[in-house]
């Protein structure tokens, strides 16, 4: 093989350069880079022959081929030969001059593969470079870019040749006719500047170290003088730019006296420059450079100048900032920088110039010196070490500002103080309750659309920057430690500072614990030098109110417990052991779920277990009276957090409840009762549980406490015949007696049960009636006050409840049982029966059911009174829109479970079928309702009360469910009802009427009937509405009740079913006539042996067949009761559907229905439903 394989890769490669594609040409280049990391040597050799024998190569493709070069060269520049570095330089040399004119592309990348090269073999490349830059011919463009680049990337390599070089470039500066190549000499004597600038402060590592500056002044001069007399006076902004971009570094190497000489007319030269570009950063990059030339030469030209310094200085500082633009932000870096070198070299007159700036009301004014003097203080403390209380005394203006980006510039200043020992110095505190205050802004929400300059986004800004500051100084700064412990205890209680927990608590926890390793055993808190710090019981009070909302505020809650747990020690001797355990219990607690998921009611119940846990183990009577004595005190910091203060009256209720001293526990309870704002909703519920805690270990005291507020002036106040015309303070008594009402149903709620049996009757519920009651003269006044008669019922719900909950509370005899449960009926009756808008007649269906399994048991028409204002006040509701789901709907849904509750706890009483048809009997208008909601309403709760009794049935003896066939009759054809709910619900109520049969016949209710469990899979298949499934549904429901209806049922079932084929609802109507038309198929025979059997005249509800047979008493149905008529009546005796006139479905006016039965056995089917 004449030639190698890596070669001829690399050939294929370079032929496919020339591919019109850029993508194409950019991947042929990835391929040579990747082919020269494995055969540097092969591939460059084979680039610089392609390059060499292709001569017409496409610039762009020549192009591609050097960046591949360069990017091998540098990554395998210790591996080249000097051979093919040789012939790299030659061609890349020709590369780059091969044209004059500027191919800048091909032109750069050849330079930079010279610039590679050069890292290695300086010498070679050099005299490339000299061989093309001779004296009196201006060189090409890229020859003298070449020379500035190499001197950057090889100082060492480079800076001992620049004397000749910029001999020889000297005369050509007054040649340099074009702004290009005035421009390309600029930048290289700026580069040959900074070379020669490093190397002189490197001269230990230097190949040569007799370089002296001398060497190079007068040349540098020379250069200066065109450049700055000259070239800076062009017009072209660039050329300007490059001209100041170099007489920054060039200003280094001047000689002293000429630097000095040249000063006053230097600086305003480039100040002046600020006024004609938009971009400065050259020109402050540039004043920087000179300004420390002039400072390390002890120029005295710079005091004449200061003043026009400071003033352009600052005023570029005072620009406002974009974020988004890197050149503006490095210009006031190099800005900052020139005031650094100000600083050092006049800081009185500096800072004289600049503080009194701070209290001008201008924003950007202000915030640019901000950011003057936290540089200083950064990066010139030596010289700002004896200015900190001057510094400190002048931001007493700012630390007022109000305006967002102020504050944020303030925070800043106020974190470099930190590190620098300001903070320490007498004012230092007014800082650091700076932090606190920007810690406690509300967190903004994010605007939708935020800008650079959005005041809302520099508020958020604020407040991130100062809880990063806190916790950052706190932690990592140490002189700080004394400065912040304890002072940051002080901002623990006050509300103000409330935004700031979490952070604070934080921090807390960091330097307290920092303490606690430094002295394992001493107390944290020293209050002897200290009397401003808030107590222990204080803190405890504070950190536990707080913790109820846990996720508020970045999760004060679990800040909060750390830093209690922390304290232990302070807060009581005795808690260190066991806080250890329960404080890592509750943040586990806090860390398995999120603000959404918690229970706020399992939440509070565990702190207060926490609390209570807490008391037993101080077990120190002091000072449990002593932290009830604090949460009283911090009781009107909650008043804009009514979650909060709610819990907090619960914190002294339990308490109270570990006290032991009676006086202490009724002096707080009147003070509660006096202080609270009974307007508020969420403080009566709050007042009202800290009594119902409390009543727990003190009854005797609390219901004594109530009962004399009750009677005290403060209650009665209003209450006279002048005040029925003050609206205003006969609300505010209502109110009061809402919390007092409430505070007695939660303290029998709460009260042990042995001794709440004994005081219920005289102590709670005659109490409730006289705080509910007003008399005036005599006169009973009916309250307007929904808010009291809501309490009235809560508390009455509390009360029964809890007697129904006693041991004994089965046979306990309530006196007033009757007047409360028509109090609560007259609720029920006052609400709207069309809308739901208070939770009243729900509570007032709950206490009802408690009072309902009390003794005595209630009269039949004040049981009936009452389900029928239940029913109707439900029934009635008018159903929310579709896909509304509200409030209002969980109201609703509530209110319909109380119902049902209520309904259940009355079918308790009276466990039979009688019991049961009762109930049934009730809801019978509502299911066959016009309305379909209200059909389906009554329709579930009847499959509700049909299930409660199969679920609590217990049959002693056989004996038979007389009344099954008028149920079923009723039920079934409401399979066909209108809507799916109640077609569903139907089949329920048939599906457990059968299981009630069994169990009547001796099954047990575990037992699982074939027959009627294929109700199920029909009540599933009647979702969607077909007639031919409706009617399939029908005759399967017929068969199922036929296969296990008893035969005495039959004629009940079949004289109610006659009764439904007038139903209003046609679907139903016809449902009935298939269910007759089946069971007569089906069952039709029995009626014909059985001719014992007669029909009792009507076949309205509840009538029965008579039993004419064995053991049947003289005038009695074989129920025993009473047979309702004579068999063969006229027609007209007949319960008739309502609105019909005639018997139904072809009955002649002189036959009985049994006997129309019978003569339509054997015909066709009835009529079905309509397709």
């Amino acid at each position: 093989m004449s030639e190698s394989y890596m070669k001829r890769l690399s050939t294929i490669l370079l032929d496919a350069i020339t591919d019109k594609d850029p993508l194409v040409q950019e991947q042929v280049c990835g391929a040579l880079c990747t082919l020269g990391e494995s055969q540097p040597e092969e591939a460059l050799s084979a680039c610089e022959e392609y390059l060499r024998l292709h001569e017409k190569l496409a610039h762009p493709c020549r192009t591609m081929i050097l960046r591949a070069m360069e990017t091998v060269v540098s990554s395998h520049i210790r591996e080249l030969d000097k051979d093919m570095a040789r012939a790299i330089i030659l061609l890349a040399s020709s590369e780059m001059t091969k044209v004059k004119e500027l191919v800048c592309d091909w032109q750069q990348a050849a330079s930079k593969v010279l610039v590679a090269v050069g890292e290695r073999f300086i010498g070679s490349v050099m005299e490339e470079m000299l061989s093309k830059f001779q004296p009196g011919v201006l060189p090409h463009h890229f020859v003298v870019q070449t020379l500035a680049s190499l001197s950057v990337s090889n100082v060492f390599g480079v800076v001992p040749f620049l004397p000749s070089v910029l001999s020889t470039m000297l005369p050509m500066l007054g040649a340099a006719k074009h702004d290009s190549t005035r421009a390309v000499f600029c930048c290289a004597l700026q580069r040959f500047s900074e070379s020669t600038v490093e190397y002189l402060a490197n001269l230990d590592q230097a190949p040569d170290p007799t370089v002296r500056k001398d060497a190079f002044a007068t040349d540098i001069f020379s250069a200066y003088d065109i450049l700055f007399h000259h070239w800076l006076q062009s017009r072209e902004a660039k050329l300007r730019l490059a001209v100041v971009e170099a007489l920054g570094p060039m200003s280094h190497l001047l000689p002293r006296e000429k630097l000095e000489e040249q000063l006053p007319k230097l600086l305003p030269g480039v100040l002046g420059l600020y006024r004609k570009h938009a971009e400065t950063f050259a020109v402050s990059k540039s004043l920087g450079q000179i300004l420390e030339a002039a400072a390390s030469a002890g120029s005295r030209a710079l005091d004449v100048q200061l003043d026009a310094l400071l003033a352009a200085l600052h005023a570029q500082i005072c620009v406002p900032v974009e974020s988004s633009s890197p050149l503006v932000m490095n210009s006031q870096k190099e800005v900052l920088r020139c005031f650094t070198v100000l600083a050092c070299c006049s800081p009185d007159r500096l800072l004289a110039f600049l503080l009194p700036k701070l209290d001008t009301s201008n924003e950007r004014t202000r915030v640019g010196t901000l950011h003057v003097v936290r540089h200083l203080i950064n990066s010139a403390a030596a010289q700002m070490e004896v200015k900190k209380p001057f510094i400190l005394s002048s931001m007493k203006l700012p630390l007022l500002d109000t305006n967002s980006k102020v504050k944020r510039a303030v925070v800043q200043v106020i974190s470099a103080m930190a590190h620098h020992g300001y903070l320490e110095q007498p004012g230092g505190e007014a800082m650091v309750e700076y932090i606190v205050q920007q810690c406690a802004l509300p967190a903004e929400a994010e605007p939708q659309r935020p800008a650079a300059d959005s005041e809302a986004l520099a508020a958020d800004g604020v407040r991130a920057v100062s809880i990063s500051t806190l916790y950052l100084v706190s932690t990592t700064v140490d002189r700080m430690g004394d400065v912040l412990w304890p002072y940051l205890l002080e901002f623990l209680v006050p509300v103000r500072f409330t935004g700031a927990l979490t952070p604070l608590c934080r921090s807390l926890v960091h330097l307290a614990q920092k303490r606690q390793e430094a002295g394992a055993h001493a107390p944290l808190i020293q209050y002897s030098s200290n009397a401003a710090l808030p107590s222990p019981y204080a803190i405890t009070a504070r950190l536990l109110a707080v913790s109820s909302r846990p996720y508020l505020g970045d999760g004060r809650g679990a800040a909060s417990l750390r830093l209690l747990s922390v304290l232990h020690r302070d807060v009581h001797p005795r808690l260190g052991p066991r806080w250890a355990s329960t404080v890592p219990l509750l943040l586990e607690h806090l860390d398995e779920y999120t603000e959404e998921t918690l229970s706020q009611k399992d939440w509070e119940e565990k702190l207060l277990m926490f609390l209570r846990d807490t008391l037993a183990v101080v077990s120190d009577d002091t000072w449990t009276c002593q932290l009830s004595l604090e949460m009283c005190k911090q009781l009107p910091d909650y008043n804009g957090t009514p979650l909060e203060k709610n819990f907090l009256y619960k914190c002294i209720g339990t308490t109270l409840g570990a006290a032991s001293s009676k006086e202490v526990v009724r002096k707080h309870l009147q003070e509660l009762l006096e202080t609270a704002r009974h307007q508020e909703e969420r403080e009566r519920e709050g007042l009202a549980c800290c009594f119902g805690i409390c009543a727990v270990s003190h009854l005797d005291s609390t219901l004594a406490q109530l009962e004399d507020f009750v009677k005290s002036d403060a209650f009665r106040k209003s209450a006279g015949i002048f005040s029925i015309f003050k609206d205003r303070s006969e609300n505010e008594v209502e109110k009061v007696r809402s919390t007092l009402l409430l505070c007695f149903g939660h303290v029998a709620a709460q009260a042990p049960r042995e001794q709440l049996l004994a005081r219920v009757e005289s102590d709670v519920f005659r109490n409730m009636s006289q705080c509910f009651s007003t008399k005036v003269l005599g006169i009973k006044v009916e309250t307007k006050d929904p808010a009291l008669r809501l309490s009235l019922v809560q508390s009455v719900c509390l009360a029964s409840q809890a007697v129904c909950s006693s041991t004994q509370g089965g046979a306990f005899h309530l006196s007033r049982k009757p007047e409360l449960v028509a109090q609560m009926v007259e609720f029920i009756k006052a609400e709207p029966p069309d809308s739901l808008r208070t939770p009243i007649r729900k509570q007032a269906m709950l206490a009802c059911t408690h009072l309902v399994a009390l003794e005595p048991a209630l009269e039949e028409q004040v049981q009936a009174d009452l389900i029928h204002s239940c029913l109707l006040s439900v029934m009635a509701v008018l159903p929310a829109p579709e896909g509304e789901d509200g409030p209002q709907e969980s109201l609703y849904l509530d209110t319909v479970q109380a119902l049902k509750d209520l309904l259940m706890s009355l079918l308790q009483r009276d466990m039979t079928p009688q019991g049961l048809q009762l109930m049934v009997e009730h809801l019978r208008p509502w299911i066959t309702s016009p309305r379909g909601h209200e059909r389906a309403r009554a329709l579930g709760l009847s499959a509700c009360l049909l299930q409660y009794f199969l679920e609590h049935l217990h049959v002693r003896a056989l004996v038979p469910f007389h009344n099954l066939g008028l149920l079923v009759g009723l039920f079934s054809p409401r399979c066909a009802d209108l809507w799916p709910a109640s077609r569903q619900e139907a089949v329920s109520c048939v599906y457990s009427l059968l299981y009630v049969q069994l169990c009547y016949e001796g099954f047990s209710r575990d037992y699982r009937d074939a027959v009627a469990e294929q109700l199920l899979t029909l009540r599933d298949g009647l979702v969607h509405p077909d007639p031919a499934i409706l009617f399939h549904t029908c005759h399967s429901l017929a068969q199922v009740i036929a296969k296990r209806l008893p035969p005495d049922q039959l004629i009940s079932l079949l004289l109610t079913l006659f009764e439904g084929l007038g139903d209003p609802d046609k679907s139903c109507s016809r449902a009935a006539t298939v269910l007759i038309n089946c069971l007569l198929k089906e069952r039709g025979n029995v009626l014909l042996e059985k001719p014992h059997l007669h029909p009792v005249a009507g076949a309205g509800r509840g009538a029965r067949p008579r039993h004419t047979g064995p053991g049947a008493a003289p005038g009695e149905g074989e129920q025993g009761h009473p047979v309702q008529g004579e068999p063969g009546l006229p027609a007209e005796q007949y319960a008739r559907p309502c609105g019909h006139a005639v018997a139904p479905c072809g009955v002649g006016p002189r036959e009985s229905p049994l006997c129309f039965i019978l003569r339509k056995k054997n015909k066709p089917s009835l009529a079905v439903f309509p397709q």
